[in-house]
């Protein structure tokens, strides 16, 4: 359920930590953590708020998605899944589209699209699909024949994974052969 300032208010109830603090106090926890388990329960909890709205500038402001993008460079698949995870739910949004972007998580998001883990798969996908909208240099750099070959594999494999192939059609639809 999406939040609003009076549901916000209380959910938090007069002695609550704000939404603010909260998400501060998760990413400085993230920044002080030496334990992998750690990072990824902090990650995975980013990545649940990064779907609502009321979130985004809040988001922004502490450079979640920035850190996003770094756990999707990490050698931990737990990580790499969180993060794009967090990606996916944040990047229909333009500002945060616009921030991914910038930070040059293309090419890291379209790597993910070769992992082993079928929610990072599914996660990469989905953020293509909105981020594709960004602008043309972005959808020029998503809509290459390499990128656009390994999408349609995941099309054409419905019988493997369903989830794969409902995307990555949807991918297609939308944005390959619409231009076609």
């Amino acid at each position: 359920m999406f939040t609003n300032n009076q549901r916000q208010e209380e959910r938090t109830g007069k002695t609550g930590t704000p939404r603010l603090q909260y998400l501060q106090e998760l990413v400085s926890r993230f920044q002080n953590a030496t334990d992998e388990h750690t990072k990824e329960r902090i990650v995975a909890n980013l990545a649940n708020f990064s779907y609502d709205p009321y979130n985004y500038t809040i988001l922004r402001q502490l450079n979640v998605l920035e850190l996003f993008i770094d756990c999707i460079t990490e050698p931990n698949e737990k990580l790499v899944e969180f993060g794009i995870g967090g990606i996916c739910n944040a990047c229909a949004e333009p500002k945060n589209a616009a921030t991914i972007v910038e930070a040059d998580g293309i090419p890291l998001i379209i790597k993910c699209l070769s992992s082993p883990v079928r929610n990072t798969v599914n996660y990469a996908l989905g953020a293509l699909y909105y981020i594709c909208d960004y602008n043309r240099a972005t959808r020029n750099m998503i809509l290459r024949a390499e990128v656009l070959d390994l999408i349609e594999r995941y099309a054409a494999a419905e019988t493997v994974c369903v989830s794969f192939s409902n995307l990555a059609k949807a991918f297609l639809d939308k944005h390959a052969h619409a231009i076609t």
